[in-house]
């Protein structure tokens, strides 16, 4: 599974901002600079990664890193909320 996620929650955010306004932004300057605003589109695929939805799944990523953990034994997988080790 490829790792979508940003090392702070700020980080992913920017980038998401960034990318989803550079989309945007293509998209609504049409009617202003022409077809020039297309070339935001390239800016804002590359700020998320490849896609909207890809950028979607690393927030979530980087929202459980570190809280959660999955653990395999047998064939059988299960997803559990990881120990932080402050306290019981």
């Amino acid at each position: 599974m490829s790792d979508f996620a940003s090392k702070t929650l700020t980080r992913h955010l920017v980038r998401g901002a960034v990318g989803l306004g550079a989309l945007a932004g293509s998209v609504a300057l049409l009617p202003v600079v022409g077809a020039w605003s297309l070339l935001l589109a390239p800016l804002g695929l590359l700020a998320l990664r490849g896609c909207p939805t890809c950028w979607a799944i690393g927030l979530a990523q980087t929202l459980s890193r570190g809280r959660l953990e999955r653990s395999c034994e047998d064939g059988y997988c299960e997803l559990k909320v990881a120990r932080t080790g402050r306290g019981a």
